[in-house]
């Protein structure tokens, strides 16, 4: 059991750390004030450094790294904002891998590419109006009809809705009923039938663009199949990982507030001298750091456990829970400490504590993580219908 990130991982750390806090402040106060996703020249410079597709095959024009280390650059960009860092997650732990590990191999050369190109941006849609918890309640539906699939439906919250360029979308086969009918395809933006409904105007995640998804009669190739009904269970195996890094977004919040109040309550000064010297701020800043430590190891461990495959539900949903709890009580600890310049929309801070809400329940809610985790804990999974 070995704690120390290795000396390759951390020069991809250092390098990450260094382009964020030297390139990206500036963007993500643009991309808040603006709400709007990051722009494709940015995607591209992202992309000459390595920071798309970390972890995807060199096959694909990714870097061929291991999970770990795509997390270790999410974090870092993180820090700066969830905007910057959401390419980088998407491209690295989102959809794009689900692509990469079951699409068929005309699908994964088609789209896996052009994304570490920083020339396509793909979201992943699951929830809708009817399902988001219960998401085996799912009603967007799809069927093979000859050399073609048709898919109607409409889906919702969906982060990247109305400005990727492709969206993997969960849908039903053939009217099957729960996760035995569940599948997944990939829809290209602008292909016919495919609509987006008004931007989302939410409390936290500006510059993540969010859009409900209508599908009228879309027709779509066959390859475009990435798990045809049936593959429910491949889905969260490849979700599990997207768990990771929704914890590891989470966590870049709190350790981003950490640093920031680190270095101001050594400057801020009160009653004639900083306040890092009452007793007060020196247990908060001593809890803020036991609760982003914990929360790394926890990510840490279970992108480890995987090596370069998918967490285990345990690992992924103890990760993301705790990452998502933590990062609420830090970055809210953070504001508090700093006062009115963390109240303020003119520092990050607050920016922080609300993508921090946000975390919690993007991707599963915070109290689903923990049934996953006393299923896992008693080797059962609970029916959540029964009265």
């Amino acid at each position: 059991m070995d704690f120390q990130l290795t000396d390759d991982q951390r020069s991809l750390q250092s390098a990450a750390r260094r382009f964020a806090q030297e390139q990206l402040p500036d963007l993500a106060k643009q991309l808040e004030e603006t709400n709007t996703a990051v722009p494709h020249d940015w995607l591209k410079r992202y992309a000459e450094l390595g920071f798309l597709g970390i972890n995807v095959g060199e096959a694909y024009g990714g870097l061929g790294l291991g999970n770990l280390e795509a997390l270790l650059v999410v974090e870092e960009f993180a820090k700066i904002s969830s905007a910057v860092a959401f390419p980088v997650f998407e491209s690295c732990v989102g959809p794009v891998r689900a692509i990469e590990h079951f699409a068929p191999e005309s699908l994964r050369q088609r789209v896996i590419p052009k994304v570490c190109a920083g020339e396509c941006v793909v979201a992943v849609s699951m929830s809708e109006p009817d399902a988001g918890s219960a998401l085996t309640d799912l009603r967007t539906h799809a069927r093979v009809e000859g050399d073609k699939i048709l898919l109607n439906g409409t889906k919702r919250w969906c982060s990247g809705g109305g400005h990727a360029d492709g969206y993997v979308v969960y849908c039903r086969f053939d009217d099957v009923p729960g996760a035995k009918g569940i599948g997944a395809v990939y829809v290209e933006k602008g292909t016919p039938g495919l609509s987006f409904g008004p931007q989302e105007e939410l409390m936290g995640f500006r510059g993540i663009p969010s859009s409900d998804l209508n599908f009228d009669n879309v027709e779509l190739p066959l390859d475009a199949m990435i798990v045809p009904g049936g593959g429910f269970k491949k889905l969260m195996e490849a979700f599990d990982l997207e768990r990771c890094g929704n914890a590891t977004m989470s966590l870049g919040q709190a350790s981003g507030a950490l640093e920031d109040v680190v270095e101001y309550v050594q400057e801020r000064k009160q009653f004639g001298r900083p306040i890092v010297e009452f007793q007060g701020v020196q247990i908060k800043l001593a809890e803020m750091k036991l609760r982003v430590e914990a929360a790394r190891l926890l990510i840490h461990r279970a992108a480890k456990n995987a090596e370069d495959g998918m967490p285990s539900i345990l690992d992924s949903s103890l990760a993301k829970c705790f990452a998502n709890e933590i990062s609420r009580e830090v970055t809210g600890t953070a504001v508090q400490l700093m006062g009115g310049y963390g109240y303020s929309k003119e520092y990050p801070m607050e920016r922080r504590l609300r993508d921090s809400w946000g975390w919690g329940i993007a991707g599963g809610a915070i109290d689903i993580q923990k049934v996953n985790i006393a299923s896992a804990m008693v080797g059962r999974r609970f029916n959540q219908r029964a009265g």
